[in-house]
């Protein structure tokens, strides 16, 4: 007989602002013990140096984790000038000096070139794996890395604010796998600088932003049950750009079984004109639930990953 999980069968996206000092993992930890969870998931690390949006996926919310992971991100962030950091942010070890402090109109200037499809180096304190090993623990044991250069897509950036001399503010949008450090490191180089991230904020993932945030420390206080589910976020919250299609109960109920549909002509002419990017992902709703994500082929609906709700 399978044993049974231990904790609630809730199921939806937290959209958590994290604190300062707090890893994701422990962050996710905190929220699974809030709700008694069963299962719990983030899509996307945020160091514990970082604040903001951390995604926290509960229950089958879990089984749609892989697409906030591929969404677009917003980060703001503030450089210092004068110091590069082994890490390049405030909690790496000091590795070089400089007197020079870019204006705020040389950076503005100069981050162009950092917009578009780029190759980036990642950063060697990074979770890019080496030979099965992570990068950041082969840095701290003083291993030097040759990381590869990856593209990565920079959509906007542009600088926001100059508190002072010594500091610049900088608002980025970016895909999966860019580095906000790196994006540093390669900008003081080309200003003929040297600086490290002091401070970092991610304000949005995808749909999720800084409006409909709740506070670790919020959700922790939140004293009944009802209040802390309203806190929940539906679990398509993940889907926004997967084209969705309602089907008949019946059809609902075979697709839960693992068994494809038929679909109408016009249902599959509506749902090629809504694909992108050459996807073929549908996501199947019955009486206004999620019940399957499904793959579109030759007229039919292929469920591959089931959602069970109640």
């Amino acid at each position: 007989m399978a044993r049974r999980r231990k904790g609630e069968q809730v199921s939806g996206w937290i959209c958590l602002d994290k604190p300062l000092d707090v890893t994701s993992t422990q962050a996710v930890g905190r929220v699974r013990r809030v709700f008694n969870a069963q299962k719990a998931g983030h899509a996307g690390t945020l160091d514990p140096l970082a604040s903001g949006i951390l995604p926290i996926a509960l229950g089958e919310a879990t089984k749609t984790v892989p697409f906030l992971m591929d969404a677009g991100k917003v980060y703001r962030f503030v450089i210092e000038w004068g110091r590069a950091t082994a890490s390049f942010d405030r909690e790496g070890a000091v590795i070089a000096t400089s007197d020079v402090r870019p204006s705020r109109a040389a950076v503005a200037a100069a981050l162009p070139a950092f917009v578009g499809d780029i190759e980036q180096v990642p950063p060697a304190f990074s979770a890019i794996k080496v030979d099965g090993e992570r990068a950041y623990d082969l840095a701290r044991e003083g291993v030097e890395l040759d990381l590869a250069a990856r593209i990565v897509t920079i959509k906007s950036a542009e600088v926001v604010g100059e508190p002072d001399g010594d500091h610049v503010e900088i608002e980025l949008a970016c895909g999966k796998g860019a580095y906000v450090r790196a994006v540093v490191r390669d900008l003081a180089a080309m200003l003929g600088a040297h600086g490290h991230v002091s401070a970092l904020r991610r304000t949005a993932v995808g749909s999720l932003t800084e409006a409909r945030a709740i506070s670790l420390e919020k959700l922790e206080n939140l004293c009944d049950s009802a209040a802390r589910l309203e806190a929940l976020l539906p679990v398509e919250t993940a889907l926004d750009d997967i084209p969705a299609l309602a089907v008949t109960t019946e059809d609902a109920f075979r697709l839960t079984q693992g068994r494809s549909i038929v679909l109408l002509p016009r249902q599959a002419e509506a749902l090629k004109a809504s694909l992108r990017n050459g996807s073929r992902i549908v996501s199947a709703f019955g009486e206004g639930r999620i019940v399957a994500l499904c793959e579109m082929r030759a007229g039919r609906l292929n469920p591959t990953r089931v959602f069970h709700l109640t």
